[in-house]
Protein backbone atom coordinates (compact mmCIF):
# COMPACT_ATOMS: atom_id res chain seq x y z
CA UNK A 1 0.00 0.00 0.00
CA UNK A 2 1.53 3.39 -0.95
CA UNK A 3 2.44 5.74 1.84
CA UNK A 4 -0.28 8.16 2.91
CA UNK A 5 -3.17 5.96 1.73
CA UNK A 6 -5.61 4.19 3.98
CA UNK A 7 -7.75 1.21 3.25
CA UNK A 8 -11.47 2.10 3.22
CA UNK A 9 -14.24 -0.46 3.34
CA UNK A 10 -16.82 -0.37 0.53
CA UNK A 11 -20.17 1.17 1.51
CA UNK A 12 -22.62 -1.29 2.93
CA UNK A 13 -25.79 -1.90 0.98
CA UNK A 14 -28.87 -3.66 2.24
CA UNK A 15 -29.57 -7.09 0.85
CA UNK A 16 -32.48 -7.37 -1.59
CA UNK A 17 -34.53 -9.27 0.99
CA UNK A 18 -33.93 -6.60 3.62
CA UNK A 19 -34.74 -3.82 1.19
CA UNK A 20 -37.96 -5.56 0.16
CA UNK A 21 -38.92 -6.03 3.81
CA UNK A 22 -38.33 -2.33 4.49
CA UNK A 23 -40.49 -1.40 1.50
CA UNK A 24 -43.31 -3.68 2.68
CA UNK A 25 -43.08 -2.20 6.18
CA UNK A 26 -43.35 1.26 4.61
CA UNK A 27 -46.47 0.12 2.77
CA UNK A 28 -48.01 -1.17 5.99
CA UNK A 29 -47.42 2.15 7.75
CA UNK A 30 -48.82 4.08 4.79
CA UNK A 31 -51.95 1.91 4.56
CA UNK A 32 -52.66 2.20 8.29
CA UNK A 33 -52.21 5.96 8.33
CA UNK A 34 -54.20 6.55 5.17
CA UNK A 35 -57.16 4.39 6.17
CA UNK A 36 -57.42 5.33 9.84
CA UNK A 37 -60.45 7.50 9.15
CA UNK A 38 -62.33 4.46 7.82
CA UNK A 39 -62.93 3.42 11.43
CA UNK A 40 -64.92 6.58 12.20
CA UNK A 41 -68.20 6.61 10.20
CA UNK A 42 -70.75 3.85 10.66
CA UNK A 43 -71.70 3.97 6.97
CA UNK A 44 -69.84 5.02 3.85
CA UNK A 45 -71.65 2.88 1.29
CA UNK A 46 -74.89 0.99 1.87
CA UNK A 47 -73.73 -2.27 0.23
CA UNK A 48 -71.35 -2.95 3.11
CA UNK A 49 -74.28 -3.22 5.51
CA UNK A 50 -75.83 -6.07 3.53
CA UNK A 51 -72.66 -8.16 3.78
CA UNK A 52 -72.58 -7.41 7.50
CA UNK A 53 -76.11 -8.74 7.93
CA UNK A 54 -75.37 -11.83 5.85
CA UNK A 55 -72.22 -12.54 7.86
CA UNK A 56 -73.98 -12.11 11.19
CA UNK A 57 -76.82 -14.39 10.13
CA UNK A 58 -74.31 -16.97 8.90
CA UNK A 59 -72.63 -17.05 12.30
CA UNK A 60 -76.08 -17.56 13.83
CA UNK A 61 -76.88 -20.47 11.53
CA UNK A 62 -78.75 -18.64 8.77
CA UNK A 63 -76.85 -18.95 5.52
CA UNK A 64 -76.51 -16.10 3.01
CA UNK A 65 -79.10 -16.14 0.19
CA UNK A 66 -81.40 -18.19 2.45
CA UNK A 67 -81.63 -16.09 5.63
CA UNK A 68 -80.40 -12.89 3.94
CA UNK A 69 -80.71 -12.61 0.16
CA UNK A 70 -78.37 -10.78 -2.20
CA UNK A 71 -77.56 -10.72 -5.91
CA UNK A 72 -73.89 -11.62 -5.37
CA UNK A 73 -72.06 -14.86 -4.57
CA UNK A 74 -71.28 -15.54 -0.92
CA UNK A 75 -67.56 -14.71 -0.87
CA UNK A 76 -68.01 -11.25 0.63
CA UNK A 77 -70.17 -12.36 3.57
CA UNK A 78 -67.77 -15.27 4.09
CA UNK A 79 -64.85 -12.86 4.49
CA UNK A 80 -66.97 -10.63 6.73
CA UNK A 81 -67.88 -13.63 8.86
CA UNK A 82 -64.21 -14.48 9.32
CA UNK A 83 -63.56 -10.88 10.37
CA UNK A 84 -66.42 -11.08 12.88
CA UNK A 85 -65.03 -14.33 14.28
CA UNK A 86 -61.57 -12.84 14.69
CA UNK A 87 -62.38 -9.30 15.80
CA UNK A 88 -65.99 -9.34 17.00
CA UNK A 89 -69.22 -8.28 15.33
CA UNK A 90 -68.75 -4.59 14.64
CA UNK A 91 -68.21 -2.01 11.94
CA UNK A 92 -64.62 -1.71 13.09
CA UNK A 93 -63.98 -5.40 12.38
CA UNK A 94 -65.20 -4.94 8.82
CA UNK A 95 -63.08 -1.85 8.28
CA UNK A 96 -60.05 -3.70 9.63
CA UNK A 97 -60.74 -6.37 7.02
CA UNK A 98 -60.73 -3.62 4.40
CA UNK A 99 -57.41 -2.31 5.68
CA UNK A 100 -55.91 -5.80 5.49
CA UNK A 101 -57.15 -6.22 1.92
CA UNK A 102 -55.74 -2.85 0.86
CA UNK A 103 -52.39 -3.79 2.38
CA UNK A 104 -52.49 -7.13 0.58
CA UNK A 105 -53.17 -5.37 -2.71
CA UNK A 106 -50.35 -2.88 -2.10
CA UNK A 107 -47.98 -5.80 -1.48
CA UNK A 108 -49.25 -7.49 -4.64
CA UNK A 109 -48.51 -4.37 -6.69
CA UNK A 110 -45.05 -4.20 -5.17
CA UNK A 111 -44.48 -7.84 -6.09
CA UNK A 112 -45.77 -7.28 -9.63
CA UNK A 113 -43.30 -4.44 -10.14
CA UNK A 114 -40.40 -6.40 -8.69
CA UNK A 115 -40.93 -9.58 -10.74
CA UNK A 116 -41.15 -7.41 -13.86
CA UNK A 117 -37.70 -5.99 -13.08
CA UNK A 118 -38.90 -2.48 -12.23
CA UNK A 119 -37.11 -0.48 -9.53
CA UNK A 120 -38.19 -1.21 -5.99
CA UNK A 121 -39.34 2.38 -5.59
CA UNK A 122 -41.85 1.97 -8.40
CA UNK A 123 -43.51 -0.97 -6.65
CA UNK A 124 -43.67 0.89 -3.34
CA UNK A 125 -44.99 3.98 -5.09
CA UNK A 126 -47.73 1.94 -6.76
CA UNK A 127 -48.75 0.49 -3.40
CA UNK A 128 -48.93 3.90 -1.71
CA UNK A 129 -50.84 5.36 -4.65
CA UNK A 130 -53.37 2.53 -4.46
CA UNK A 131 -53.83 2.87 -0.71
CA UNK A 132 -54.42 6.62 -0.96
CA UNK A 133 -56.89 6.38 -3.84
CA UNK A 134 -58.78 3.58 -2.11
CA UNK A 135 -60.29 6.33 0.06
CA UNK A 136 -62.21 7.60 -2.97
CA UNK A 137 -65.27 6.25 -4.81
CA UNK A 138 -66.83 4.69 -1.66
CA UNK A 139 -63.63 2.73 -1.08
CA UNK A 140 -63.32 3.95 2.50
CA UNK A 141 -65.67 1.15 3.49
CA UNK A 142 -65.03 -2.51 2.73
CA UNK A 143 -66.65 -2.93 -0.64
CA UNK A 144 -66.40 -5.99 -2.86
CA UNK A 145 -63.83 -4.30 -5.08
CA UNK A 146 -61.42 -4.05 -2.14
CA UNK A 147 -62.05 -7.70 -1.24
CA UNK A 148 -61.32 -8.79 -4.81
CA UNK A 149 -58.19 -6.72 -5.34
CA UNK A 150 -55.56 -8.66 -3.32
CA UNK A 151 -56.46 -11.96 -4.99
CA UNK A 152 -56.47 -10.58 -8.53
CA UNK A 153 -53.31 -8.55 -7.92
CA UNK A 154 -51.50 -11.64 -6.63
CA UNK A 155 -52.68 -13.61 -9.68
CA UNK A 156 -51.44 -10.86 -11.97
CA UNK A 157 -48.05 -10.86 -10.22
CA UNK A 158 -47.77 -14.60 -10.92
CA UNK A 159 -48.65 -13.97 -14.55
CA UNK A 160 -46.18 -11.09 -14.90
CA UNK A 161 -43.41 -13.22 -13.44
CA UNK A 162 -44.10 -15.96 -15.98
CA UNK A 163 -44.31 -13.44 -18.83
CA UNK A 164 -41.01 -11.83 -17.85
CA UNK A 165 -39.25 -15.20 -17.91
CA UNK A 166 -41.16 -16.63 -20.91
CA UNK A 167 -40.61 -20.10 -19.49
CA UNK A 168 -43.19 -22.91 -19.38
CA UNK A 169 -45.21 -22.28 -16.22
CA UNK A 170 -45.28 -24.90 -13.51
CA UNK A 171 -48.39 -26.51 -12.14
CA UNK A 172 -47.84 -24.83 -8.79
CA UNK A 173 -48.08 -21.38 -10.35
CA UNK A 174 -51.18 -22.43 -12.28
CA UNK A 175 -52.85 -23.84 -9.17
CA UNK A 176 -52.10 -20.75 -7.12
CA UNK A 177 -53.42 -18.45 -9.83
CA UNK A 178 -56.55 -20.52 -10.39
CA UNK A 179 -57.50 -20.65 -6.71
CA UNK A 180 -56.82 -16.92 -6.26
CA UNK A 181 -59.07 -16.03 -9.18
CA UNK A 182 -61.58 -18.66 -8.09
CA UNK A 183 -62.00 -17.10 -4.67
CA UNK A 184 -62.32 -13.65 -6.25
CA UNK A 185 -65.08 -15.07 -8.48
CA UNK A 186 -66.87 -16.22 -5.34
CA UNK A 187 -66.91 -12.59 -4.23
CA UNK A 188 -68.00 -11.09 -7.56
CA UNK A 189 -67.98 -12.39 -11.12
CA UNK A 190 -66.62 -9.14 -12.58
CA UNK A 191 -63.09 -10.50 -12.07
CA UNK A 192 -63.50 -12.84 -15.06
CA UNK A 193 -61.76 -10.52 -17.60
CA UNK A 194 -58.77 -9.98 -15.31
CA UNK A 195 -58.62 -13.71 -14.63
CA UNK A 196 -58.40 -14.39 -18.36
CA UNK A 197 -55.64 -11.80 -18.74
CA UNK A 198 -53.66 -13.36 -15.89
CA UNK A 199 -53.81 -16.78 -17.57
CA UNK A 200 -52.77 -15.25 -20.91
CA UNK A 201 -49.69 -13.81 -19.22
CA UNK A 202 -48.95 -17.15 -17.61
CA UNK A 203 -48.86 -19.17 -20.84
CA UNK A 204 -48.88 -16.68 -23.73
CA UNK A 205 -45.23 -15.56 -23.91
CA UNK A 206 -43.93 -19.12 -23.42
CA UNK A 207 -46.20 -20.37 -26.22
CA UNK A 208 -45.18 -17.47 -28.47
CA UNK A 209 -41.53 -18.37 -28.07
CA UNK A 210 -42.23 -21.98 -28.88
CA UNK A 211 -41.35 -23.43 -25.50
CA UNK A 212 -44.94 -24.39 -24.69
CA UNK A 213 -47.01 -26.55 -27.02
CA UNK A 214 -50.63 -25.94 -27.98
CA UNK A 215 -51.60 -29.24 -26.37
CA UNK A 216 -50.11 -28.24 -23.03
CA UNK A 217 -51.77 -24.81 -23.27
CA UNK A 218 -55.17 -26.45 -23.73
CA UNK A 219 -54.59 -28.86 -20.87
CA UNK A 220 -53.54 -26.00 -18.60
CA UNK A 221 -56.53 -23.93 -19.73
CA UNK A 222 -58.89 -26.76 -18.76
CA UNK A 223 -57.17 -27.17 -15.40
CA UNK A 224 -57.26 -23.42 -14.83
CA UNK A 225 -60.98 -23.25 -15.60
CA UNK A 226 -61.62 -26.06 -13.13
CA UNK A 227 -59.59 -24.36 -10.42
CA UNK A 228 -61.38 -21.05 -10.98
CA UNK A 229 -64.75 -22.77 -10.78
CA UNK A 230 -63.85 -24.88 -7.75
CA UNK A 231 -64.82 -22.43 -4.96
CA UNK A 232 -68.20 -21.70 -6.56
CA UNK A 233 -68.88 -25.40 -7.17
CA UNK A 234 -67.81 -26.45 -3.69
CA UNK A 235 -70.00 -23.79 -2.12
CA UNK A 236 -72.86 -24.91 -4.35
CA UNK A 237 -72.31 -28.47 -3.13
CA UNK A 238 -72.56 -27.27 0.47
CA UNK A 239 -75.85 -25.52 -0.28
CA UNK A 240 -77.14 -28.60 -2.14
CA UNK A 241 -76.42 -30.81 0.87
CA UNK A 242 -78.50 -28.42 2.98
CA UNK A 243 -81.32 -28.48 0.43
CA UNK A 244 -80.80 -24.86 -0.60
CA UNK A 245 -79.39 -25.24 -4.10
CA UNK A 246 -82.24 -23.22 -5.74
CA UNK A 247 -81.54 -20.27 -3.44
CA UNK A 248 -77.82 -20.54 -4.18
CA UNK A 249 -78.33 -20.60 -7.94
CA UNK A 250 -80.82 -17.74 -7.78
CA UNK A 251 -78.66 -15.34 -5.79
CA UNK A 252 -75.21 -16.31 -7.06
CA UNK A 253 -75.86 -16.88 -10.77
CA UNK A 254 -79.32 -15.96 -12.01
CA UNK A 255 -79.79 -12.65 -10.20
CA UNK A 256 -76.50 -11.18 -11.53
CA UNK A 257 -77.64 -12.11 -15.05
CA UNK A 258 -80.98 -10.38 -14.50
CA UNK A 259 -79.14 -7.37 -13.12
CA UNK A 260 -76.85 -7.12 -16.15
CA UNK A 261 -79.86 -7.13 -18.49
CA UNK A 262 -80.93 -3.71 -17.19
CA UNK A 263 -78.90 -0.69 -18.32
CA UNK A 264 -78.84 3.00 -17.61
CA UNK A 265 -79.03 5.48 -20.49
CA UNK A 266 -75.73 6.17 -22.35
CA UNK A 267 -75.74 9.85 -21.36
CA UNK A 268 -76.05 8.92 -17.68
CA UNK A 269 -73.36 6.27 -18.08
CA UNK A 270 -70.90 8.81 -19.49
CA UNK A 271 -71.77 11.23 -16.71
CA UNK A 272 -70.92 8.61 -14.10
CA UNK A 273 -67.69 7.68 -15.88
CA UNK A 274 -66.62 11.32 -15.94
CA UNK A 275 -67.58 11.78 -12.31
CA UNK A 276 -65.42 8.81 -11.34
CA UNK A 277 -62.48 9.89 -13.50
CA UNK A 278 -62.27 13.44 -12.14
CA UNK A 279 -61.00 12.54 -8.64
CA UNK A 280 -58.43 10.27 -10.30
CA UNK A 281 -57.14 13.07 -12.53
CA UNK A 282 -53.54 13.20 -11.27
CA UNK A 283 -53.17 9.43 -11.44
CA UNK A 284 -54.61 9.35 -14.95
CA UNK A 285 -52.24 12.12 -15.98
CA UNK A 286 -49.25 10.25 -14.59
CA UNK A 287 -50.46 7.12 -16.40
CA UNK A 288 -50.46 9.05 -19.68
CA UNK A 289 -46.86 10.05 -18.98
CA UNK A 290 -46.00 6.36 -18.53
CA UNK A 291 -47.53 5.54 -21.90
CA UNK A 292 -45.83 8.48 -23.63
CA UNK A 293 -42.43 7.50 -22.17
CA UNK A 294 -42.79 3.81 -23.03
CA UNK A 295 -39.78 2.15 -24.58
CA UNK A 296 -39.71 -1.24 -26.23
CA UNK A 297 -36.78 -2.28 -24.08
CA UNK A 298 -36.00 -1.86 -20.41
CA UNK A 299 -37.21 -3.24 -17.12
CA UNK A 300 -40.52 -1.38 -17.19
CA UNK A 301 -41.55 -2.09 -20.78
CA UNK A 302 -43.45 -5.26 -19.91
CA UNK A 303 -44.96 -3.79 -16.76
CA UNK A 304 -46.35 -0.80 -18.66
CA UNK A 305 -47.95 -2.96 -21.33
CA UNK A 306 -49.46 -5.34 -18.78
CA UNK A 307 -50.79 -2.50 -16.63
CA UNK A 308 -52.44 -0.93 -19.68
CA UNK A 309 -54.01 -4.25 -20.70
CA UNK A 310 -55.14 -4.76 -17.12
CA UNK A 311 -56.74 -1.30 -17.07
CA UNK A 312 -58.63 -2.12 -20.28
CA UNK A 313 -59.93 -5.44 -18.92
CA UNK A 314 -61.09 -3.75 -15.73
CA UNK A 315 -62.88 -1.16 -17.85
CA UNK A 316 -64.76 -4.02 -19.50
CA UNK A 317 -65.64 -5.39 -16.06
CA UNK A 318 -66.95 -1.98 -14.99
CA UNK A 319 -69.08 -1.69 -18.12
CA UNK A 320 -70.46 -5.23 -17.86
CA UNK A 321 -73.24 -4.68 -15.27
CA UNK A 322 -74.35 -1.52 -17.07
CA UNK A 323 -74.92 0.77 -14.06
CA UNK A 324 -71.51 2.41 -13.44
CA UNK A 325 -71.91 2.99 -9.71
CA UNK A 326 -68.98 4.83 -8.15
CA UNK A 327 -67.49 1.85 -6.30
CA UNK A 328 -67.27 -0.12 -9.58
CA UNK A 329 -64.41 2.17 -10.59
CA UNK A 330 -62.30 0.94 -7.69
CA UNK A 331 -61.45 -1.88 -10.12
CA UNK A 332 -59.35 0.64 -12.01
CA UNK A 333 -57.09 1.39 -9.08
CA UNK A 334 -54.55 -1.49 -9.11
CA UNK A 335 -53.49 -1.11 -12.78
CA UNK A 336 -53.87 2.66 -12.66
CA UNK A 337 -51.61 2.82 -9.61
CA UNK A 338 -48.94 0.85 -11.46
CA UNK A 339 -49.15 3.13 -14.49
CA UNK A 340 -49.12 6.25 -12.30
CA UNK A 341 -46.04 5.07 -10.41
CA UNK A 342 -44.26 4.32 -13.69
CA UNK A 343 -45.18 7.76 -15.00
CA UNK A 344 -43.95 9.40 -11.80
CA UNK A 345 -40.66 7.51 -12.13
CA UNK A 346 -40.09 8.78 -15.66
CA UNK A 347 -40.98 12.31 -14.58
CA UNK A 348 -38.52 12.13 -11.69
CA UNK A 349 -35.77 10.96 -14.04
CA UNK A 350 -36.57 13.80 -16.42
CA UNK A 351 -36.55 16.64 -13.90
CA UNK A 352 -34.01 15.59 -11.25
CA UNK A 353 -30.31 14.94 -11.21
CA UNK A 354 -29.38 11.23 -11.06
CA UNK A 355 -28.59 11.23 -7.35
CA UNK A 356 -31.91 12.96 -6.56
CA UNK A 357 -34.24 10.83 -8.68
CA UNK A 358 -35.53 8.80 -5.76
CA UNK A 359 -36.22 11.91 -3.69
CA UNK A 360 -38.06 13.53 -6.60
CA UNK A 361 -40.02 10.33 -7.15
CA UNK A 362 -41.04 10.25 -3.48
CA UNK A 363 -42.34 13.81 -3.75
CA UNK A 364 -44.36 12.94 -6.85
CA UNK A 365 -45.86 9.90 -5.13
CA UNK A 366 -46.86 12.09 -2.19
CA UNK A 367 -48.55 14.46 -4.63
CA UNK A 368 -50.41 11.53 -6.19
CA UNK A 369 -51.40 10.23 -2.75
CA UNK A 370 -52.67 13.64 -1.71
CA UNK A 371 -55.39 13.42 -4.34
CA UNK A 372 -56.92 10.56 -2.43
CA UNK A 373 -56.20 11.65 1.12
CA UNK A 374 -57.03 15.38 1.04
CA UNK A 375 -60.70 15.07 0.00
CA UNK A 376 -61.31 12.46 2.70
CA UNK A 377 -59.51 14.53 5.36
CA UNK A 378 -61.48 17.62 4.31
CA UNK A 379 -64.82 15.83 4.46
CA UNK A 380 -63.96 14.25 7.79
CA UNK A 381 -63.06 17.62 9.33
CA UNK A 382 -65.91 19.52 7.72
CA UNK A 383 -68.89 17.23 8.38
CA UNK A 384 -67.46 13.82 9.10
CA UNK A 385 -69.98 11.78 11.08
CA UNK A 386 -68.56 10.46 14.33
CA UNK A 387 -65.47 12.67 14.41
CA UNK A 388 -66.29 16.36 14.37
CA UNK A 389 -70.04 15.82 14.48
CA UNK A 390 -72.63 13.26 15.54
CA UNK A 391 -73.13 10.07 13.55
CA UNK A 392 -76.83 9.79 12.61
CA UNK A 393 -76.55 6.10 11.70
CA UNK A 394 -75.35 5.18 15.17
CA UNK A 395 -78.11 7.32 16.69
CA UNK A 396 -80.73 5.54 14.60
CA UNK A 397 -79.26 2.18 15.62
CA UNK A 398 -79.40 3.14 19.28
CA UNK A 399 -83.04 4.16 18.94
CA UNK A 400 -83.91 0.93 17.10
CA UNK A 401 -82.20 -1.17 19.77
CA UNK A 402 -84.04 0.69 22.51
CA UNK A 403 -87.47 0.39 20.90
CA UNK A 404 -87.12 -3.19 19.63
CA UNK A 405 -85.78 -4.48 22.92
CA UNK A 406 -84.03 -7.83 23.45
CA UNK A 407 -84.89 -10.37 20.76
CA UNK A 408 -86.96 -7.77 18.93
CA UNK A 409 -87.13 -7.48 15.17
CA UNK A 410 -87.08 -4.52 12.82
CA UNK A 411 -87.91 -3.62 9.24
CA UNK A 412 -85.75 -0.97 7.61
CA UNK A 413 -87.85 0.33 4.75
CA UNK A 414 -85.30 2.59 3.06
CA UNK A 415 -82.35 3.28 5.36
CA UNK A 416 -78.92 1.72 5.91
CA UNK A 417 -78.95 -2.06 6.29
CA UNK A 418 -76.06 -1.96 8.76
CA UNK A 419 -78.49 -0.69 11.41
CA UNK A 420 -79.67 -4.30 11.85
CA UNK A 421 -76.18 -5.24 13.03
CA UNK A 422 -75.42 -2.05 14.94
CA UNK A 423 -78.70 -2.37 16.85
CA UNK A 424 -78.35 -6.17 17.22
CA UNK A 425 -81.95 -6.78 16.16
CA UNK A 426 -83.50 -9.52 14.07
CA UNK A 427 -84.39 -8.82 10.46
CA UNK A 428 -88.08 -9.04 9.64
CA UNK A 429 -87.38 -10.29 6.10
CA UNK A 430 -84.82 -12.33 4.16
CA UNK A 431 -84.49 -9.27 1.91
CA UNK A 432 -82.76 -6.88 4.32
CA UNK A 433 -81.36 -4.62 1.58
CA UNK A 434 -84.11 -2.05 0.88
CA UNK A 435 -83.55 -1.73 -2.90
CA UNK A 436 -84.29 -5.46 -3.23
CA UNK A 437 -87.67 -5.19 -1.47
CA UNK A 438 -89.01 -1.65 -1.61
CA UNK A 439 -86.72 -0.12 -4.23
CA UNK A 440 -86.07 -0.31 -7.94
CA UNK A 441 -84.28 -3.68 -7.94
CA UNK A 442 -87.23 -5.65 -6.60
CA UNK A 443 -87.36 -7.95 -9.63
CA UNK A 444 -83.88 -9.49 -9.34
CA UNK A 445 -84.85 -12.52 -7.25
CA UNK A 446 -87.16 -15.39 -8.08
CA UNK A 447 -89.37 -14.38 -5.15
CA UNK A 448 -92.41 -12.14 -5.53
CA UNK A 449 -91.13 -9.25 -3.45
CA UNK A 450 -94.52 -7.53 -3.43
CA UNK A 451 -95.97 -10.53 -1.63
CA UNK A 452 -92.94 -10.57 0.68
CA UNK A 453 -93.44 -6.90 1.56
CA UNK A 454 -97.11 -7.58 2.30
CA UNK A 455 -96.13 -10.51 4.52
CA UNK A 456 -93.55 -8.46 6.42
CA UNK A 457 -95.93 -5.62 7.13
CA UNK A 458 -98.73 -8.00 8.10
CA UNK A 459 -96.40 -9.71 10.58
CA UNK A 460 -96.03 -6.38 12.39
CA UNK A 461 -92.29 -6.11 13.15
CA UNK A 462 -91.55 -4.37 16.41
CA UNK A 463 -89.84 -1.41 14.70
CA UNK A 464 -90.08 0.17 11.24
CA UNK A 465 -87.47 2.68 10.06
CA UNK A 466 -88.34 5.24 7.39
CA UNK A 467 -85.89 7.77 5.97
CA UNK A 468 -87.97 10.75 4.86
CA UNK A 469 -85.07 12.15 2.86
CA UNK A 470 -84.79 8.94 0.83
CA UNK A 471 -88.44 8.39 -0.04
CA UNK A 472 -87.53 8.69 -3.72
CA UNK A 473 -85.55 5.45 -3.43
CA UNK A 474 -88.77 3.51 -2.79
CA UNK A 475 -91.32 2.45 -5.36
CA UNK A 476 -94.39 4.69 -4.93
CA UNK A 477 -96.65 1.70 -4.28
CA UNK A 478 -94.24 0.27 -1.70
CA UNK A 479 -93.88 3.63 0.03
CA UNK A 480 -97.63 4.02 0.23
CA UNK A 481 -98.01 0.50 1.63
CA UNK A 482 -95.35 1.07 4.30
CA UNK A 483 -96.75 4.42 5.38
CA UNK A 484 -100.30 3.04 5.51
CA UNK A 485 -99.12 0.29 7.85
CA UNK A 486 -97.27 2.82 9.99
CA UNK A 487 -100.37 4.99 10.29
CA UNK A 488 -102.50 1.99 11.18
CA UNK A 489 -100.39 0.25 13.80
CA UNK A 490 -97.32 2.26 14.80
CA UNK A 491 -96.34 5.28 16.87
CA UNK A 492 -93.42 7.58 16.16
CA UNK A 493 -90.85 6.68 18.83
CA UNK A 494 -87.88 8.76 17.69
CA UNK A 495 -86.65 10.98 14.89
CA UNK A 496 -83.00 11.44 13.98
CA UNK A 497 -81.84 14.31 11.80
CA UNK A 498 -79.89 13.22 8.72
CA UNK A 499 -78.27 15.61 6.27
CA UNK A 500 -81.01 14.95 3.72
CA UNK A 501 -83.94 14.92 6.20
CA UNK A 502 -85.31 13.14 9.26
CA UNK A 503 -85.10 9.39 9.84
CA UNK A 504 -88.18 8.20 11.68
CA UNK A 505 -88.20 5.20 14.00
CA UNK A 506 -91.70 3.79 14.50
CA UNK A 507 -92.59 1.37 17.30
CA UNK A 508 -95.46 -1.09 17.15
CA UNK A 509 -98.39 0.37 19.02
CA UNK A 510 -99.07 -1.24 22.37
CA UNK A 511 -102.31 -3.20 22.87
CA UNK A 512 -105.19 -0.81 22.72
CA UNK A 513 -106.96 0.26 25.83
CA UNK A 514 -110.64 -0.55 25.42
CA UNK A 515 -113.05 1.93 26.89
CA UNK A 516 -116.76 1.18 27.18
CA UNK A 517 -118.27 -2.05 25.92
CA UNK A 518 -119.88 -3.60 22.90
CA UNK A 519 -119.60 -2.21 19.40
CA UNK A 520 -119.31 1.34 20.71
CA UNK A 521 -115.92 0.71 22.33
CA UNK A 522 -113.30 3.24 21.24
CA UNK A 523 -109.66 2.38 20.71
CA UNK A 524 -106.95 4.75 21.86
CA UNK A 525 -103.22 4.10 21.66
CA UNK A 526 -101.55 4.12 25.02
CA UNK A 527 -99.36 7.20 25.29
CA UNK A 528 -95.64 6.65 25.27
Amino acid sequence: MPDGQTLTAPPRTASPVTADAVAILLLLVAVVLLRLSSFVPAVVDTDEGLYMVQAREWLRGGWPLVAAWDMHPVGAPAMFAVAFLLFGVSVEAVRLLGLICVFGTACGLFAAARVAGAPRAVGAGAGVTYAAHSLLLSGLCTNTELLIAPFITAAMAIGIRAAARAEPPGWGALAAMGLLVGWALLVKQVVAPAGCLAFALLVGPAWWRGVLSWRRVLVMAAAYAGLCAAPILLMGLAYWVQGWLPQYLDGSLLAPVRYSMERIAPAEAWRRIGTAALPLGLALGAALVALAAWRARGPMALLTVVALAWFVTESLAIAGPGFYFAHYFLLWLPPLSLLAAIGAWWLARAVAQPHRVRAAFAVLVLVLASQGWLPEATARLERGPGLMHRDPVREVAAAVAREAGPEGDAFIANYHTSVYVLADVRTATRFPFPPHLTGEFEDLSDTNTQLELTRVLAARPMVIVVDRGWMQTMRPAAAAQVMATVAEAYDLAASVAEQRGPVEIYRLRKPAAVQGAGNNASVRPISQ
